[in-house]
């Protein structure tokens, strides 16, 4: 029975039709285009439910399909020259037989796919099966076996290479879709075989190098796809680095879409919080993302400033994202990663050099302590060779220029080096940090900015000898007094008191360079009052006598002789007198001040007592 419905089938013997109808007759000649179309409709249609009806025959078994039936079909689907034939019933074939007659009879169902019209949708029908495949392989872990018997990867990869190299005029984008889907095929179903991941990519560099130019955005979007499938299957960047494909394809890709894949694999590491910890791994990730560290060769691309800071700080937050904690290791990384940034050029230099300067600075806090090279080491890690490195990449930043943001880093590199107790490392970045000062920072507000910066790292410093403290501090105080605006001035010498009162155990405690720093600040206050009230025919803000008055209570508190009751009963009387007319926010500032006196007189105790013989 099982052999009368084939020859049914294959003659068309369907009861809607009573006469044979070869498959060929599918494209038989007709005078009106329109009813030809309508022709082939209406057959197409008759021989997949003939098909869907073969299918569902009782007694057609693996064997019989495998023997008898497939043959015939696909003999007369070769034979028919018609392309709209070929792709319909080769589609038919592979949605309505199941997908265990597929696996079993692989190799005879793709042979005939490079047999077919070169204009043929190959590709679709190629990828549906695969499609097909792996979800049959997904639904059992048994059904996983079978594949590995029949070679399944095996076939489908030589019959995509054959139908590539029968369809000579097969458009790029063609290929690659073929390529995606056998990759996609490969995921699915042998994730842990990296070998076929990397042969599938490997099949498609070898069909990229063939095409002189890759124009085709819509074969761009493909290789896209085929380069993130690794990435979003394995959620692991490291696992894709292990490819070594990977980068070949990317070759292959515009400036632009270059970035693109640059940033998708970046947002992948981020999103999965995934740590790149060894040096040949960090090297092969900047080369496959060497289109957002350089320009690359015969970029002629207009550079958009907001594309171009959302693609630096990217960088530099992968930066952060690479760590070994054997210090040796981290130390090679550091390197090969400033190596690719200085290919970068100067104006890539601020967004990485922060994040490749406090990764560094992190191994220095983890070799704390250490003094001297460590012997037979190729790349001794030591602090000392830490901070030379450092000192090179703030000092690339002069090419930028960006003074202002190096002198951050010095400053932070200093402290540093006060941590590992290295007094002239410290010294020397203070020194750069002058230099800069005095050189580079024109800007007044600038400097206003940086003379606190290096006021408040100077007071965390306890490494220097009181010789050298004292040139850092004479610098800083020399610096305050000359900025341009009074206020400026006054704000930035009291601050200079706190260089001469450090808390702690071994703090410095000198009463009388405070009081000097304080009374400084008040004439320079008393200077900018009365150029107020020249400038404006009435007396200025006395915000800046308030603020002093703070600091002289501050003080007052923490045990400075220097600074006495009567002191503040002084400031507190002259503040009353220029406090007529002002404006109401020192008023506030005042008033809120006073309060805090009242709070402490009435605490009782010994603090209680010190402030009793304040008036107010």
């Amino acid at each position: 029975m099982c052999h009368g419905a084939c020859d049914s089938f294959i003659l068309f013997g369907h009861p809607e039709l009573k006469t044979s109808i070869p498959i060929s007759g599918l494209q038989g000649p007709g005078r009106v285009r329109e009813k030809r179309e309508k022709e082939r409709s209406a057959l197409q249609e008759l021989v997949g439910k003939n098909l869907h009806v073969l299918s569902q025959i009782e007694g057609v078994d693996l064997e019989i399909y495998k023997e008898t039936v497939l043959p015939r079909v696909l003999e007369q689907v070769v034979n028919c020259k018609d392309d709209l034939s070929q792709y319909y019933l080769m589609d038919c074939i592979i949605q309505v037989f199941p997908d265990e007659y597929h696996l079993q009879t692989l190799e005879m169902l793709l042979a005939a796919c490079p047999q077919v019209q070169p204009t043929v949708d190959i590709k679709t029908v190629l990828s549906r099966l695969m499609d097909r495949l792996s979800k049959y392989a997904a639904s059992s872990a048994d059904v996983l076996t079978e594949f590995l018997q029949v070679e399944a990867f095996t076939k489908l990869s030589n019959a995509i290479e054959k139908v590539i190299e029968v369809q000579v005029d097969m458009p790029a984008v063609g290929a690659i879709t073929l390529y995606v889907s056998l990759l996609t095929f490969t995921l699915r179903v042998h994730p842990d075989r990296l070998d076929y991941v990397d042969q599938v990519l490997g099949a498609c560099v070898k069909k990229l190098s063939s095409i002189p130019k890759l124009e085709d955005s819509r074969a761009t979007k493909q290789v896209v796809a085929l380069l993130s499938a690794p990435l979003e299957k394995y959620n692991d960047t490291v696992t894709a680095l292990k490819i070594s494909n990977y980068p070949r394809v990317m070759d292959h890709l515009d400036n632009g879409t270059n970035k693109v894949m640059a940033m998708v694999i970046i947002e992948s590491i981020m999103k999965n919080n995934t740590c790149i910890s060894t040096a040949d791994k960090v090297e092969v990730l900047f080369e496959l993302i060497k289109g957002l560290i350089k320009d690359l060769d015969s970029a002629t691309d207009e550079l958009d400033e907001e594309d171009f800071k959302d693609e630096q700080n990217s960088v530099a937050k992968l930066i952060h994202m690479l760590y070994n904690n054997e210090p040796e290791e981290m130390l090679k990384i550091i390197c090969i990663v400033w190596k690719h940034t200085m290919a970068g050029g100067p104006k890539r230099l601020p967004f990485t050099v922060p994040s490749l300067v406090f990764s560094a600075l992190r191994l220095v806090r983890q070799l704390q302590g250490q003094e001297g090279d460590i012997v037979g080491e190729e790349v001794p890690a030591t602090p000392k060779k830490i901070f030379q490195l450092l000192s090179q990449m703030i000092e690339a930043l002069s090419a930028v220029p960006s003074p202002e943001l190096a002198l951050r880093l010095y400053l932070q590199c200093a402290e540093a080096a006060n941590g590992c107790d290295l007094e002239y490392v410290a010294y020397e970045f203070f020194t750069q940090v002058f230099v800069l000062y005095e050189e580079e920072i024109a800007n007044s507000k600038a400097q206003v900015t940086a003379i606190h910066l290096i006021i408040g790292a100077l007071q965390r410093m306890n490494v220097f000898s009181v010789e050298n403290r004292d040139t850092l501090t004479h610098k800083t105080t020399g610096y305050s007094a000359r900025l341009l605006k009074k206020p400026d001035q006054c704000r930035a010498v009291y601050a200079c008191s706190h260089l001469f009162w450090v808390d702690g155990q071994d703090g410095i405690r000198d009463g009388e360079r405070v009081l000097l720093c304080l009374k400084r600040a008040l004439r320079i206050a008393n200077a900018a009052q009365q150029m107020a009230s020249i400038a404006r025919d009435s007396s200025g803000p006395v915000t800046l006598f308030v603020e002093i008055l703070n600091k002289y209570l501050y003080y007052f508190e923490k045990g400075n002789k220097q600074i006495t009751a009567a002191a503040i009963q002084h400031l507190i009387e002259l503040i009353n007198t220029e406090m007529q007319g002002d404006s109401a926010t020192s008023d506030a500032f005042l008033a809120s001040t006073l309060r805090y006196i009242q709070f402490q007189k009435q605490r009782g105790g010994v603090m209680g007592a010190k402030f009793e013989s304040i008036k107010l």
